[in-house]
């Protein structure tokens, strides 16, 4: 039986680049013999409407192809859709800036790999977050982290990577404080902090390990929490946050990573938040947290597919 396979793309993703995409996906989708529909979204929050008409109209498999905001939205849309008890099989093609999500599934990014994922791939049950009526499935953060986030989403003249690296910078020169209280699952820290983090994966904006012990399938709430109160230390610490291996930023003394079920944080003055990548409308003082385990079937290479929930 041939899945019915809906392709949504982000032609906004990568700043546009995605958009002239557009023919190669549809070749490299036929020349695959694929039987496919591709909808085009239409600007901010259309990713998550039409993945969610795609889960109501019966579809078997929905693509997102974009970078890890249009993962974001479809996620919401296939899990928000009310579609009964069978929520669609994710395919992913990254055309986006950073791909973290891919990258930490461990899959290669190439669209010619991409379209192979979708003829012979297997499903793999991974898990998917929530802060509060919000769907993630990549990370999340509050405090420094989507502060930064709102400062690159205002650059113009940079692109790529170098646009996460100088709004990381400047940001760092800015230096927003926050007191907060976190409460999760046994555990509980209240005092200064510069940014909480919570990871599904553990690399986020192409190139920061926020929560480098974070993985995708391990039915866990993964965080950190900082407490870097000066420009000079921050800069110090920043080398640390491009590690995933020995001396990355879980190992600084003033930041603390904990793995949990649920998560609550209550800050002393509004803070920007995100969720991947995606900045949240307005601003928050409290936030909820939640892992939701293997709740989502992402298509992945045969190799990946049969690895325990774990690794």
């Amino acid at each position: 039986m041939t899945v019915q396979t809906r392709v949504i793309l982000n032609p906004y993703a990568n700043r546009w680049g995605a958009s002239k995409l557009e023919g190669a996906i549809r070749s490299a989708l036929t020349e695959a013999g694929i039987r496919y529909t591709l909808e085009l979204s239409q600007g901010p929050g259309h990713c998550q409407d039409l993945a969610a008409q795609a889960a109501r109209d019966g579809y078997g498999r929905v693509v997102a192809a974009g970078g890890d905001g249009t993962l974001g939205e479809v996620v919401n849309g296939l899990l928000a859709a009310d579609a009964g008890s069978r929520t669609p099989t994710l395919g992913i093609i990254p055309v986006g800036t950073a791909n973290d999500f891919v990258a930490n599934l461990k899959l290669d990014p190439s669209l010619p790999a991409a379209v192979a994922r979708l003829v012979s791939g297997r499903p793999r049950q991974i898990d998917v977050c929530r802060l509060n009526d919000r769907y993630f499935i990549n990370n999340a953060g509050l405090g420094l982290e989507p502060h930064i986030t709102a400062l690159q989403q205002r650059m113009r003249g940079v692109s790529g990577i170098v646009r996460y690296l100088l709004a990381t910078l400047v940001g760092i020169a800015q230096n927003p404080q926050w007191q907060m209280t976190l409460t999760w699952d046994g555990g509980e820290y209240a005092g200064p902090a510069t940014l909480v983090s919570i990871g599904n994966g553990a690399r986020t904006g192409g190139l920061f390990f926020t929560v480098p012990d974070a993985r995708p399938a391990d039915g866990l709430l993964s965080f950190t929490c900082g407490n870097i109160p000066t420009r000079w230390q921050i800069l110090r610490a920043f080398p640390m946050i491009l590690k995933s291996g020995p001396g990355n930023i879980a190992e600084h003394p003033q930041v603390i990573q904990r793995h949990c079920h649920q998560l609550t944080v209550r800050t002393n003055r509004p803070t920007h938040a995100h969720t991947d990548g995606e900045l949240l409308p307005g601003l928050l003082d409290r936030a909820q947290f939640e892992i939701l385990p293997g709740r989502l079937e992402v298509l992945v290479d045969g190799s990946l597919a049969t690895q325990t929930h774990a690794d």
